[in-house]
């Protein structure tokens, strides 16, 4: 099993060594991104992300290869708990739709050309006779993180290792570009309670409906994630969150993720940090995805510039989340489907802003007059 590159040791698992990108080709990026034959600045976020991916790409020709999908299935144990309107037997429902092709990520996987892999790393049923289902399944279903820890140290190793796992298979089949989704019912729980303690915001501002929970229910889901919050802070040993050094915090911070986190979302954060660390493109979808992006973005800082946003829905604390990245998000078409599916739907416009670099003509070619 290939690792991570160069690695400190810190805590529960090594640090991924995640490098900015070198900003030595960026006077020249602006310069054919200016040069080509429109105002400056008229094409706008196509412009911003032919920069951004150049920088990734470290060329003046950036380029597209053999996007990959994966998607991600976990349960998780809050759900007992009766903060999701759907029950849990739908998470393993929809993976066996995903394998015949019936899904909403299905459809755009095929419309945009990604290669999907579909990935069991921890849904509480057996999917061993489906074949087109990955198995690295670590346990059937994370614990209730209203009592305890969703998982294990051991366990939460194995989940980043199998992110890892998964990114190299993409990337030694020549893919630079990687979308991740998720299928787990409750996995809004513990996103709502990662923005909250990683950023320092009010719980009851980051708890929402959910897949479609009424008034009642949300109610409920408050007090339940109370609760939990409640617990977690009589359990860890980062009760206070300030004056820590920067190894301290990487602990705090896996510690929250370990402790509220599902293997799917675990797993997500680890294929983008290696994603990341390997100089590919990594696209982030709605509020689930954007947890996960947070925490690697905690974990490792340089994740970020490596990281497009395709979606922000109508959820409040996805947009709080987003501010905290100081993400901008390609679209708002008011998906909340999860699955990558609101990523997905922004991969034209990162395919235009390539074309443009590479495609459009300059002032000198085209013989017009340079007017700025």
């Amino acid at each position: 099993m290939r690792t991570m590159g160069t690695m400190r040791t810190m805590g529960t698992i090594n640090a991924p060594s995640v490098i900015p990108p070198d900003r030595s080709i960026e006077a020249a990026l602006r310069d054919k991104i200016d040069n080509l034959n429109k105002p400056k600045g008229a094409l706008g976020t196509l412009e911003e992300l032919a920069l951004q991916i150049g920088l990734v790409q470290q060329t003046l020709t950036p380029a597209l290869r053999h996007p990959c999908h994966l998607l991600l299935g976990g349960d998780h144990g809050i759900e007992r708990e009766g903060v999701s309107v759907s029950p849990r037997e739908v998470t393993w429902q929809q993976m066996i739709n995903f394998t015949r092709g019936g899904g909403g990520v299905n459809m755009f996987c095929r419309q945009h050309g990604f290669d999907l892999s579909i990935v069991d790393v921890g849904v509480d049923y057996d999917l061993s006779a489906y074949p087109a289902i990955i198995n690295r399944k670590i346990a059937r279903g994370t614990k209730n993180f209203l009592y305890e820890p969703a998982m294990s140290e051991e366990e939460y190793e194995q989940a980043i290792h199998v992110g890892i796992d998964l990114v190299n298979a993409c990337h030694d089949k020549g893919c630079n570009i990687i979308c991740i989704g998720e299928m787990g019912i409750g996995n809004t729980s513990p996103s709502s309670i990662w923005l909250s303690l990683l950023c320092n915001v009010p719980l009851d501002d980051c708890i929402g409906a959910g897949s479609g929970l009424n008034s009642e229910g949300i109610n409920h889901k408050r007090e339940v994630l109370q609760k939990a919050v409640k617990s977690y802070r009589n359990y860890s040993t980062y009760s206070t969150y300030s004056n820590y050094s920067d190894y301290s915090d990487y602990k705090k911070y896996q510690e929250i993720l370990r402790y509220f986190g599902g293997f799917e979302m675990i797993t997500a954060i680890g294929a983008m940090l290696r994603a990341a660390e390997l100089h590919m493109l990594v696209m982030v979808d709605g509020f689930i995805m954007t947890a996960c992006a947070l925490g690697a973005v905690k974990l490792c800082p340089a994740t970020k510039e490596y990281m497009i946003f395709g979606h922000c829905g109508d959820e409040s604390a996805h947009k709080m989340m987003l501010e905290h990245l100081g993400a901008h998000p390609l679209l708002n078409l008011g998906l909340r489907l999860g699955e990558g599916t609101g990523a997905l739907c922004a991969y034209p416009i990162i395919d235009s802003a390539v074309r443009m670099i590479n495609e459009m003509n300059n002032f000198d070619n085209a013989n017009i007059t340079k007017y700025f």
